[in-house]
């Protein structure tokens, strides 16, 4: 294995060294990740227990030369959290959360999900912007800009970002901040992860608790009312009203009339984030779209909804994702939604369409590494789907679907909703930002160690 082995690198971590020398069962649990298209092998996983592991992690694959790939929370769709030959930094075991109430701040391992980060947060009172489904890593879904429920009023969960622990390519740990390494902790705010392995977010929190919200389900008929409505209406609503359009086809749930389970809807998953009191008022503009065929609508906790749909994405499907930045969500846009989004193959897959103007846009382009704050909508294509016989056709609706948008859309889009093949885009991702980005990379991983991403090359 070249100059370390790995008997010296198992004595240098707390954490469990895994290869396959170690039998089929251990290896290979160890090496499975979220999307099930992705097999590969790793020489090593090393399940790190804390910053140290990391950093022993990064020196064993810089000296021996060895690919690195970083694992979070573990939902990478491209599988940027494996490799075949190479070493994983496995942080998934590394996820406590340390709240300070007066404060107003969080502390995040680089393993933890939004479904950790809530739990601790929601006894204060307190949160920050986080995804849509619970299980998504904290590190991931940051690093790349971060778009959820409450970014309308709070911003993306990058905007809230106060400091981040980075281990960097030559094997150090480094704090990122407004006060240090400034350069590093503009690049993190958006740039994936290029510049090195996080092992701890520190966030800025906000009073949100309860929330008001849920599904509203329409015919697909009145698809072209739902969207255009919604894009008026949201482009000046109060900013704590979150949600999104979607296409799905309806899962068994109660609130869902039987003969209706497996039929695709146009539906607004809301969440209000004001006082739950107001909240009926606040939704009362969704109910007049057009009629109602379901909903699920009322006060919860912010971590109900926030996991609301875990059960739709379980690991083990085979998924391929694509995405676009929406300036304008135009009537010719969303007529191609209308001839591609009721073409979901499975009750997996959907087409969602966040809406990230209000305090999103308040953030200067050059601020953060995330460049599109013009856009008003991110739209991602989300194939996921069972069973690897589908694969070929699965994949085709979201290419499809995506050509149809494309010429409508903006030529970058969400880094974390692209896919493998998306490379060509790294650019366009990032506008304006792209030179410096590269520069900071020059700065931070020179010989391109950390580039299982959508990589920024230095």
């Amino acid at each position: 294995m070249g100059k370390l082995s790995i008997d010296q690198l198992r004595e240098r971590v707390r954490g469990a060294v895994v290869t396959p020398d170690d039998g089929d069962a251990a290896y290979d649990e160890a090496r499975t990740v979220y999307n099930a298209m992705i097999d590969r092998r790793p020489a090593a996983v090393v399940r790190c227990a804390n910053a140290g592991d990391v950093m022993a992690a990064v020196d064993f694959a810089r000296e021996n030369g060895l690919d690195l790939a970083v694992r979070g929370g573990g939902h990478s769709v491209p599988g940027f959290g494996t490799c075949d030959g190479g070493v994983v930094a496995d942080l998934s075991g590394m996820r406590g959360v340390r709240v300070d109430p007066v404060g107003r701040t969080a502390r995040a391992e680089g393993g933890a999900t939004w479904g950790d980060f809530n739990a601790a947060t929601y006894p204060f009172g307190l949160a920050t912007t986080g995804g849509i489904i619970s299980t998504t890593g904290v590190g991931g879904l940051t690093l790349g800009g971060g778009i959820g429920y409450l970014a309308r009023g709070l911003g993306l969960s990058c905007d809230n970002l106060v400091s981040a622990d980075v281990v960097t390519a030559d094997g150090r740990l480094v704090v990122a901040s407004e006060q240090e390494h400034e350069d590093l902790f503009w690049a993190l705010r958006g740039g994936g992860g290029n510049f090195g392995a996080v092992t701890s977010f520190e966030f800025g929190l906000a009073p949100v608790k309860d929330v008001y919200g849920g599904p509203i389900l329409y015919e697909l008929d009145s698809a072209g009312t739902v969207l255009r409505s919604f894009r008026d209406f949201i482009a000046d609503a109060p900013e704590e009203l979150g949600g999104f359009p979607a296409f799905q086809i309806a899962p068994p749930l109660p609130f869902i009339p039987p003969d209706r389970h497996g039929e695709a809807f146009i539906l607004i998953v809301s969440c209000w984030a004001g006082p739950p009191e107001e909240g009926e008022r606040a939704l009362r503009p969704f109910h007049e779209f057009a009629p109602v065929v379901a909903e699920h609508v009322g006060r919860m906790p912010y971590p109900a909804l926030n996991s609301a749909f875990d059960a739709l994405v379980p690991p083990g499907l085979q998924h391929y994702w694509k995405a676009n930045f929406v300036t304008e969500l135009s009537d010719a846009a969303i007529e191609a939604h209308l001839v591609h989004g009721p073409r979901l193959p499975v009750v997996n897959s959907t087409v969602h369409i966040y809406p990230i103007n209000g305090a999103c846009h308040r953030v200067a382009p050059e601020a953060t590494a995330f460049a599109y704050r013009d856009a008003s909508f991110a739209t991602v294509i989300a194939g996921m789907w069972p069973d690897p016989a589908d694969n070929e056709a699965n994949t085709a609706w979201v290419r499809d679907y995506y050509e149809a948008t494309a010429p409508h859309s903006e030529e970058g889009g969400y880094v974390n909703f692209m896919a493998d093949d998306d490379q060509g885009r790294i650019r366009a991702n990032y506008k304006g930002n792209y030179d410096r980005l590269a520069e900071v990379k020059r700065t931070y991983d020179p010989d391109n160690l950390f580039h299982l991403n959508q990589n920024i090359k230095p």
